[in-house]
């Protein structure tokens, strides 16, 4: 893939996620692809259907995005997203996206934030006082899995 062919890929991704659209998201990952973040480590169909549930349920969220790197088959993107977390509790998640792609496709997405500060801001006292133990972290990602009808995995 040229540097031209990974831009427009993170553009059509991140675009599609600020309409919303998890169907056209999920049609950038290849049959083989992995994701990554604090909470989710999903495989294939996993991710797309991910992307589907989150943007299906998010009805006030908020996307704002830069690529800040694009190389041929790598890219990285900085991007924020902006939501009320259970329809009541305001968060501004900071997010960092590495990805690979191959033959147009979405191979490897490792996503990075803050946990704690997300969690301190999504759950309230309970996660400002949880929000740095690890077990904590795999308690929030199972239950978002099991929310969103993915398997649960540490």
């Amino acid at each position: 893939m040229t540097n031209g062919e990974t831009q427009a890929v993170l553009t059509k991704l991140f675009d599609a996620f600020s309409r919303r659209d998890g169907e056209a998201m999920a049609s950038l990952y290849a049959p083989k692809a992995t994701f990554e973040d604090p909470i989710f480590r999903l495989q294939g169909a996993e991710i797309g259907r991910m992307w589907i549930a989150l943007t299906g349920r998010s009805k006030d969220l908020s996307i704002s995005y830069t690529v800040a790197q694009s190389a041929a088959g790598r890219g990285v993107v900085e991007w924020t997203a902006r939501y009320l977390f259970a329809g009541k509790r305001p968060v501004e998640n900071v997010i960092l996206s590495e990805l690979e792609l191959e033959d147009g496709l979405i191979v490897k997405q490792v996503d990075r934030w803050d946990f704690p500060r997300w969690a301190s801001q999504a759950l309230g006292a309970a996660g400002s006082l949880l929000g740095s133990f690890e077990w904590f972290r795999r308690k929030v990602s199972r239950d978002a899995a099991t929310r969103i009808g993915l398997p649960a995995k540490p």
